[in-house]
């Protein structure tokens, strides 16, 4: 099989995006059965489009003719966005403290902006590296606030699973952001 990347750096990227991806989404699918669907369905919901981002990654690392650049860059930012949109605007979790559910919902906007405008431009390849890494940057801040909630809260059985059911998409925006730097880098 061929693939879009010849750097051994890239590839790397792509395949720890991909494992820790794919054990992340068996976690909490594991979770769903474990707790039930009637408890976990929301977690059901954001795995579906945690998968096909995981799918999108696989073909466009092996260059599949199936998908382009354009339609990679914005079915993943559909998806991306989607998920920000139902687990941290509509539907944001409890948190412990009301200035960590500020500031989580700040960033949860923030990013969601950013994310609009970079998938709006027509000439997308004009974004900087250092403006894609700043998208990857605030989803990792805003799960890094997720994670001091949980540990400013009582453990319970759920802990583990939130734990890393937060983490999911920072790693698959840190690969999609990969993905787009090296695109960047070709124009």
């Amino acid at each position: 099989m061929k693939t879009r990347f010849k750097k051994n750096a890239k590839i790397f990227d792509i395949a720890i995006t991909a494992v820790a991806g794919m054990v992340s989404v068996g976690v909490m699918l594991y979770g769903v059965t474990h707790f039930g669907l009637i408890k976990a369905w929301p977690e059901l919901v954001l795995n579906v489009f945690y998968i096909a981002c995981l799918v999108m990654i696989w073909m466009y690392f092996f260059n599949s003719r199936r998908i382009t650049t354009q339609q990679f860059n914005y079915w993943c930012s559909i998806s991306v966005g989607t998920t920000v949109l139902l687990r941290d605007i509509l539907f944001p979790p409890p948190l412990a403290y009301y200035a960590l559910h500020l500031s989580c919902l700040t960033l949860s906007v923030l990013l969601l902006c950013m994310l609009t405008y970079f998938y709006a431009r027509k000439n997308w390849q004009s974004y900087t590296k250092r403006n894609l890494w700043v998208i990857c940057i605030v989803d990792m801040l805003i799960a890094a606030l997720y994670n001091l909630d949980i540990y400013l809260e009582p453990i319970n059985e759920y802990t583990d699973y939130m734990l890393t059911e937060i983490w999911i998409r920072p790693t698959i925006t840190y690969g999609l952001v990969a993905c787009f730097v090296t695109e960047t880098e070709k124009e």
